[in-house]
């Protein structure tokens, strides 16, 4: 099923459940007034809002109306965690080789992992509000999943048992306040403002075939101004798979009910094309197209985002259709 989070002037929106298609849309509000308590009850709930979809699917919901993304937020608005992972290590190879750095052994046994800000998450259409245009403004174009509760100690295969939801992301990142940030030994804080979500999650099953044991074998596509910058492949590249990256948060503390695990930015590796390497598949951030020149040309050329830009994020079904619905965003200045 396919769910989705409608403003109302709360801060944790309206629950409503979204057809298949996305063309359709109905209130969830006698079965659950926020995905929250969806979680929190999974075995309850999510059996009655799979009948209300059916039903939408059919053309049988009394009270359908016709789905707007823009009037999404975050299918989460705020969560009770949201933990990034760097599990494609194509794009950390990439970054550190621009920079001359060699990428330590231990990055290919144990995923990188940062945690970052869930107490505001932003719409499929919402703004990205930034102070300057100095800070660097870059996209990451992700997928991440929701969980249901996943106890401390479990093993990949039992933290897969916990995913509930897939959605993408779009983790704005600041290239230039990461520097000095990581130099002070403590990781990101005000480099990674606040992240963006599709408008609709789904459950697995809506993935079909395309679901591989944590890896999701579709292509995310990035548009940047208009023009298509990334068709990378989210499943073959994937070095550690969602249920890795949930176990690892789960060493040491329980992962509990509504809790956000991202992949990091999807990456693919670049080909031989008459002797020069070539990566015909795009990429996913500017970071990493700055890193691609460094390494052909000696200096990158692109330069960041700037106010006005915008960022289109988009991942279709194997049936051709939207799957989550498109992250379609604006950059924008603060109003002080």
């Amino acid at each position: 099923m396919k769910l989705a989070t409608y403003r109302d002037g709360s801060r944790d929106g309206q629950l409503v459940v979204v057809s298949r298609d996305l063309s359709m849309a109905h209130y969830a509000t006698g079965i659950a007034e926020r995905l929250q308590q969806v979680l929190d009850d999974w075995g309850f709930l999510s059996p009655q809002l799979q009948d209300l979809y059916e039903a939408l699917n059919g053309g049988k919901a009394r009270h359908a109306f016709p789905f707007d993304p823009k009037m999404c937020m975050a299918p989460l608005p705020r969560a009770y965690q949201w933990a990034d992972g760097s599990a494609y290590i194509n794009h950390v190879e990439l970054v550190r080789r621009a920079r001359g750095a060699e990428v330590p052994a231990s990055f290919y046994e144990d995923p990188l992992m940062y945690q970052g800000a869930s107490d505001e998450l932003l719409g499929p259409c919402d703004d990205v509000v930034v102070p300057s245009e100095d800070y660097g403004i870059d996209f990451e174009a992700e997928i991440a999943v929701v969980t249901g509760d996943v106890p401390m100690g479990s093993t990949p295969e039992q933290a897969l048992e916990g995913i509930r939801l897939l959605m993408l992301a779009n983790d704005v990142s600041l290239r230039n306040l990461i520097p000095a940030e990581l130099a002070k030994g403590f990781g990101f804080f005000q480099s990674k403002p606040a992240t963006a979500f599709s408008p609709v999650a789904v459950t697995l099953d809506e993935l079909g075939a395309a679901w591989d044991r944590g890896r999701v074998n579709l292509t995310l596509q990035s548009t940047w101004n208009g023009r298509k910058v990334g068709q990378c492949e989210a499943g073959p590249e994937m070095t550690f798979h969602f249920g890795q990256l949930i176990a690892h948060i789960c060493k040491t503390r329980n992962v509990r009910a509504g809790s956000i695990v991202g992949s990091g930015t999807v990456s693919n590796k670049g080909v031989e094309i008459d002797g020069r390497p070539q990566w015909p598949k795009g990429y996913s951030c500017i970071a990493e197209k700055r890193a691609i020149e460094t390494i052909l040309d000696g200096a990158p050329s692109t330069g960041y985002m700037k106010f006005g830009d915008t960022i289109r994020i988009e991942m279709k079904g194997l049936d051709g259709l939207s799957l989550c619905g498109a992250i379609d965003q604006r950059i924008a200045p603060l109003q002080r």
